[in-house]
């Protein structure tokens, strides 16, 4: 997919693996690094994101992918630790595949001890939180009432929260914890998801009333031309 979405403001961001040019791409930089430039798109991001004039101010933001096969869990870790950098407060990585300190099965809700207790602390300020562990009793996941109360019990613990959502794509949950958070971001393949999906997910998610902050193009390969990119 190239890098022209038709959805809101994009906000670039390569993936975890850096590459190599490729071949008969619009712009060729051979001074170009790839690791510098993923640092300043994520540092652009999380300025914009959460340290932007314009209110309601964003607290909680959740990144959900198009589709399954764009790599959201390593995004949400770098605006986690992006947003280390910018502010002493309190972070949190909502993870779905993110794992519990070692102490045996993760407590099945937050109340049994605070949030922190139970995670893994990642840095001075940022904890990666397991999605399981903050499942309040007799809440099935998933439901309006169980993402009522998890992000209630992070936002009294928390002052970020980064959430690595559900696929937009495919899982109405996706449109229903975006009514919820202050802000939620959708994460596409650059070479996996389809301009006509994006904006079909879009309408959806503008259907559902999320506040859809805008996008990141994961997985690009190469710069796109200034004059080009202001024009997506």
């Amino acid at each position: 997919m190239s890098a022209n979405v038709d959805v809101l403001r994009t906000s670039e961001l390569i993936g975890s693996t850096a590459r190599e040019t490729a071949p008969g791409a619009l712009c060729r930089t051979t001074d170009w690094n790839p690791e510098n430039f993923a640092r300043e798109q994520i540092r652009g991001l999380v300025r914009r994101v959460f340290f932007a004039s314009a209110a309601p101010a964003v607290r909680q933001v959740v990144f959900c992918a198009a589709g399954p096969d764009t790599d959201v869990a390593h995004i949400c870790e770098q605006v986690g630790r992006g947003l280390a950098l910018e502010t002493s407060a309190d972070i949190a990585i909502l993870g779905r595949e993110a794992k519990a300190v070692e102490m045996g099965a993760a407590p099945r809700c937050a109340r049994n001890g605070t949030i922190k207790s139970w995670s893994a602390q990642a840095s001075t300020n940022l904890w990666r939180v397991p999605e399981f562990g903050v499942r309040a009793y007799g809440e099935e996941s998933g439901t309006g009432r169980y993402w009522l109360s998890c992000l209630a019990e992070l936002r009294r613990e928390f002052e970020y929260t980064v959430i690595h959502g559900p696929v937009a794509g495919i899982s109405s949950e996706a449109a229903l914890i975006g009514q919820l958070v202050d802000g939620m971001i959708l994460v596409l393949g650059a070479h996996s998801t389809r301009k006509a999906t994006a904006r079909k997910i879009k309408e959806t998610l503008q259907t559902a009333h999320s506040r859809l902050l805008g996008t990141v193009l994961s997985d690009r390969r190469f710069p796109v031309p200034e004059g080009i990119y202001r024009r997506l």
